[in-house]
């Protein structure tokens, strides 16, 4: 009992600390995102805030961070710009709709269906993405309001600010992880750049004032306050927001759930697709109705998060609440960082989130792969990450179609003197393969001994589960001795009547996710 209430208090503290790290850096994002929708930076502010709150609270992936992102502010500006920020916040609500519904109609398993390719092309192209973001943090405006590389002393300043930033970071875990480095290397370059009065280090405010060209932009506020979209509620209304409302919940829907396979497989464990849906929806119905501008999952502060230790609720919880204090009373506190430090941040998580490895296996992958992963990549860093992901899956289905053209192939073979016949079938089973696969056992003709190995075989959704089943079912009936081989512990846990004929071997057996709503 008294270890149980250790690990608790250990997890609450790395979670608190975390973040507070998180809060940090959501600061000049969410009011970067905000300017480039067009609106108040307050509204990008709430919006960070209400959309971490809800969904950390109720979402499907504890540790992740949600709060307005650049992929839903590139797609709100036109509609800013044409209508105005009422219409925006309607919406908003009706993009929560629809995200809603989708988590209800169980449309968040799909995302297991996405193939690796796509996600190292996603993770890879997000890493660059957020790489080129932090650029603009290099250049400053001059007297005309034209935007130019810093120079000399400033350069310089940076640049090592930065590259302080990121040492700690690097080094301070191997020292010790009693808090988080991320935390510390802000902290302590802060210290620096005040105690010694560095006058060439940018901080936030005066990232604030170049945002708004006002000396005396804050991002001070106060409480959100409940706000019914002054819009008119007729056919004309709908058919304004219906198109931006249905692009802005697809965005949204994709980009988190990509971030939560991502923290899944860096965890190892398993978040809940459609509860996340579901949590993203009712966290933008509440934001357009409180004055926000919608969001969604943020990778580059969701792995801030996990790797400063933050992966219960409580991390995206405080780091929601860190930030309305920030707003409330702690503004002239975070307007004083300096953007050296949250830029180094976000290096780190370039380094961290980028697949390396990927590089090597472009060698080694077949060329319909690498072509995929390139192609995600690219539309990733061009576009947006919806359209690179849609891309991505279509290209890879079409490689797949072309690939298992044929049908799933079984090897057999008779061992024991003609008394155990082994299956083995080679090949993905999903609903486009099932009935072949079904088509190739004998109940009636076979021994009284048979095993179904599926080492070489790969199952993806729940007509394969369900076909597994059935089969096992007939073996039974025809009282013959049936055993299963080499599923992923997932794949055991969804079989209902085959799981008791299952053969588990750890040392051996695969682990991949299946795409199933029980699980989802």
């Amino acid at each position: 009992m008294l270890q149980l209430i250790y690990k608790r208090s250990q997890s609450m503290k790395a979670d608190l600390l975390s973040g507070l790290t998180v809060a940090l850096a959501l600061v000049p994002e969410a009011v970067a995102f905000a300017f480039v929708a067009g609106v108040d930076p307050l509204v990008g502010l709430y919006a960070a805030f209400l959309v971490g709150l809800i969904t950390a609270s109720i979402g499907g992936r504890p540790g992740m961070i949600s709060g307005a992102t650049g992929a839903l502010a590139v797609v709100m500006v036109s509609l800013v710009a044409l209508h105005g920020v009422e219409y925006l916040f309607a919406t908003v609500v009706l993009m929560g709709i629809f995200q809603i519904l989708a988590g209800t109609f169980r449309l968040g398993k799909f995302i297991r269906m996405v193939p690796h390719p796509v996600m190292l092309g996603f993770v890879n192209g997000l890493a660059i993405v957020i790489f080129l973001a932090q650029m603009k943090q290099f250049q400053i405006a001059d007297e005309d309001g034209v935007l130019g590389w810093m120079q000399g002393e400033q350069m310089m300043t940076m640049l090592g600010l930065v590259a302080l930033t990121m040492a700690i970071i690097h080094f301070l875990p191997k020292l010790t992880k009693a808090v988080p480095s991320t935390l510390v290397a802000i902290l302590t370059v802060t210290a620096i750049v005040i105690g010694m009065d560095i006058e060439s280090a940018r901080s936030v405010q005066d990232v604030l004032i170049d945002m708004t060209g006002d000396p005396l932009a804050t991002m001070a506020g106060g409480l959100p306050q409940f706000h019914i979209p002054m819009v008119e509620i007729n056919l004309e209304t709908l058919r304004i927001i219906l198109p931006y409302a249905l692009i802005l919940a697809a965005i949204g829907l994709i980009e988190s759930l990509l971030t939560l396979s991502l923290i899944d497989e860096i965890t190892e464990t398993r978040g809940r697709g459609n509860k996340e849906c579901v949590g993203q929806g009712v966290a933008n119905v509440v934001t357009g109705f409180f004055g926000g501008m919608g969001g969604c999952a943020m990778i580059g502060q969701s792995m801030i998060n996990i790797s400063s230790g933050g992966t219960g609720r409580a991390s995206g919880i405080s780091a929601a609440l860190f930030l309305l204090l920030f707003i409330l009373v702690g503004s002239s506190w975070i307007e004083m960082i300096p953007v050296a430090a949250l830029v180094g941040v976000m290096f780190i998580v370039v380094i961290g989130t980028f697949e390396w490895a990927s590089l090597n296996m472009m060698r080694k992958i077949p060329p319909s792969d690498a072509i995929v992963v390139v192609t995600v990549t690219v539309v990733t860093v061009l576009t947006d990450l919806a359209i690179a992901v849609i891309v991505g899956v279509i290209v890879s289905a079409l490689v797949f179609a072309w690939k298992h053209a044929k049908h799933m192939l079984i090897e057999t073979s008779l061992e024991n003197n003609g008394f155990l016949k082994v299956y083995k079938p080679h090949g993905p089973l999903f609903f486009g393969s099932v009935q072949a696969f079904r088509d190739n056992f004998t109940p009636k003709f076979d021994p009284q001994e048979v095993i179904i190995d599926f080492a070489n075989c790969r199952v993806m959704d729940h007509s394969g589960i369900e076909v597994i089943d059935s089969l096992v079912e007939r073996y039974q009936k025809a009282d013959i001795d049936i055993h299963i081989r080499h599923l992923s512990p997932e794949c055991i846990r969804l079989l209902e009547k085959a799981g008791s004929v299952v053969e588990m071997n750890r040392a051996e057996d695969p682990d991949y996710k299946v795409a199933d709503d029980k699980l989802a």
